[in-house]
């Protein structure tokens, strides 16, 4: 007699978890040009086009052998402004910031924290010169404000690569790279995905 398939294990498991509060801190920066605090129409033109091209990659997912969770720095400075922290542009709120910024002198090689492909690359209103890589299973990367750009769209990355050069383009204060981790369209910290674990964050002046 054939196997119906009715007799066949479920393998799905129900991990339990809770969900406490976290009050993050404030960061209050100075932006000289105005217009990355309140765009005009044509740039919230640009934006809304630059958005839908960056959802268009965090959704992006791939099926991979083995999957990718252990990352290393992109690029070597202190922890400027760590993930979470709510926000203020000239005393204007602004979302939370999504990701870790690691602060260092302009020039300094951005380098991928895993293998990946890059999924896309362009130069956006807010965030400069951007790569953004997939890792596979719906674990998307993204790295900001970068003075040159050094891979294309569709290139395969082993950890240690060169994605380009750290910067200050964009709505950046000076320079640092801006480092995004993005499991399912959802912005996740960065510290939870590195191999060794870094206790101290360093806030900006």
């Amino acid at each position: 007699m054939k196997d119906s398939g009715t007799n066949k294990k479920n393998t799905s498991v129900k991990i339990p978890f809770t969900i406490q509060d976290k009050e993050y801190e404030s960061q209050y920066l100075t932006i000289t040009n105005k217009r990355h605090v309140n765009p005009i129409q044509k740039d919230l033109v640009r934006i809304k086009k630059e958005k839908s091209e960056m959802v268009a990659a965090f959704k992006n997912w791939k099926a991979e052998p083995e999957d990718v969770t252990d990352f290393t720095l992109p690029a070597p400075g202190r922890f400027s402004s760590p993930f979470g922290l709510r926000r203020f542009f000239n005393n204007e709120p602004r979302n939370p910031h999504s990701g870790l910024d690691i602060a260092a002198p302009e020039g300094t090689p951005a380098l991928s924290p895993a293998q990946g492909t890059v999924v896309a690359t362009g130069n956006y209103f807010f965030n400069g010169n951007t790569v953004l890589l997939d890792h596979g299973q719906g674990l998307i990367t993204m790295y900001c404000h970068l003075s040159e750009i050094h891979v294309k769209k569709g290139q395969s990355l082993k950890a240690g690569d060169t994605l380009g050069l750290v910067g200050k383009t964009g709505r950046a204060t000076g320079p640092h790279l801006h480092w995004s981790v993005s499991l399912n369209n959802t912005r996740v910290d960065p510290m939870l995905f590195l191999k060794e674990e870094i206790s101290q964050l360093e806030e900006t002046d």
